[in-house]
């Protein structure tokens, strides 16, 4: 086998090691290329404040050449300030160049915003590694762009809008109808007064699972999510979820539900299952078209107790299957606005907590077809 190496690959394997008995001077620097390979920018700075070593990234995000920054003072090469306008270099705590440091120390600044003249934003980390005696031997500086901060920040302030837009029109709805009743119980019927009692109790259910939805996330990032599994039937829970639509104002046709027969014993947490019934189904009602079907069965496992699946299918338009791995992830909507985009990852999440899993597909009508797969039996002690 023929093996390749660079330049200074081969100067190592040709030059000869220390002499006997001759101690080894330090390690040289590492490569060039390596530092350029990084994605950070990475500034180094020797003792006495001025730079040896610049990558191709810091280039970049400085917009000044690897020529014109080496051999110059950092101080004026990155004139670097707080967003109160102090000299970063200057107010640093310890300062970096003082003549004398204390030995074992292990000093450096964690990532903070930091402007260059201009205006430019930076994340800047700071490593000053000490000389055994005291003092520094060499200050790194790691650079980075704030992209990826502003798109964090831009996801924050895209969920608080598309949070706060979900809020108003319920809470506006509640406002208006409690007002008009207070005001007017006397001028209404017996029908009219349960018809708009029906629409804020709707209305507050809306915003309760909303709520539960950002708790929900919050715990699925944070792998807090629990379950409280116990005996649950279901057949059971989905019709009675479908029972409701109907008493809401569906029609009853608008839903065709199969539970075939044997189906084994299955341990879940119920309120979390009523979750994930609720989001999947009034999901196929609020996107799909024509008859919603649901289907629950068992499929029996090859060396294991099998699976409990339920299949939510509709004739709607369905899912690209270029957007399918994305149906399940924080904020996708599809193309369409309408929602938070939380419900099926809050789904997933609270499905993989059960160690069950969900997928996406196209239905036999041409819409959207969701499948759950949930463990069958009772779960293992441990």
């Amino acid at each position: 086998m023929c093996e390749v190496r660079g330049d200074s690959d081969a100067a190592v394997a040709a030059s000869p090691g220390p002499a006997p008995g001759v101690a080894a001077g330090p390690p040289p620097d590492p490569p060039r290329v390596a530092l350029d390979d990084l994605p950070d920018g990475v500034v180094v700075v020797d003792a006495d404040g001025r730079i040896t070593g610049v990558n191709a990234a810091a280039e970049q995000l400085l917009g000044r050449s690897r020529a014109d920054l080496e051999g110059t003072d950092v101080r004026r090469a990155l004139p670097l300030q707080d967003t109160s306008g102090r000299r970063w270099w200057d107010a640093a705590e310890p300062v970096p160049f003082a003549p004398a440091r204390s030995p074992g120390v292990v000093d450096g600044h964690p990532e903070r915003m930091l402007l260059l003249p201009g205006g430019s934003e930076l994340l800047v980390t700071a490593r000053f590694v000490l000389r055994p005696g005291g003092g520094v031997e060499r200050v790194v500086v790691q650079l980075r762009g704030t992209e990826e901060r502003q798109r964090a920040e831009s996801d924050a302030a895209s969920l608080i809008a598309t949070v706060a837009h979900e809020l108003r029109s319920p809470l506006t709805s509640v406002k208006q109808f409690t007002a008009t009743l207070l005001r007017r119980w006397d001028k209404f019927s017996d029908a009219q007064k349960r018809l708009m009692l029906s629409t804020v109790e709707a209305d507050a259910d809306r915003v309760t699972r909303l709520v539960g939805d950002l708790l929900d996330v919050s715990r699925v990032d944070a792998g807090r999510l629990q379950v409280h599994r116990r005996p649950l039937d279901l057949a059971t829970l989905v019709r009675e979820h479908v029972e409701r639509l109907v008493l809401a104002g569906y029609d009853d046709d608008r839903f065709d539900l199969v539970v075939a027969g044997g189906l084994p014993e299955l341990w879940a947490d119920p309120d979390r299952m009523a979750q994930v019934v609720t989001n999947l189904v009034e999901n196929a009602v609020r996107h799909g078209a024509g008859t919603v079907s649901l289907d629950i069965r068992y499929e029996p496992g090859a060396g294991g107790p099998g699976e409990v699946v339920l299949t939510v299918d509709d004739a709607g338009e369905g899912i690209a299957e270029e957007n399918r791995p994305y149906v399940f992830s924080k904020f996708w909507h599809g193309g369409q606005r309408s929602g938070t985009g939380l419900g099926l990852y809050v789904v997933r999440g609270l499905l993989e907590a059960h160690g069950g899993s969900i997928d996406v597909a196209r239905s036999p009508a041409g819409g959207a077809r969701f499948r759950v797969r949930l463990p069958a039996g009772e779960p293992d002690a441990g």
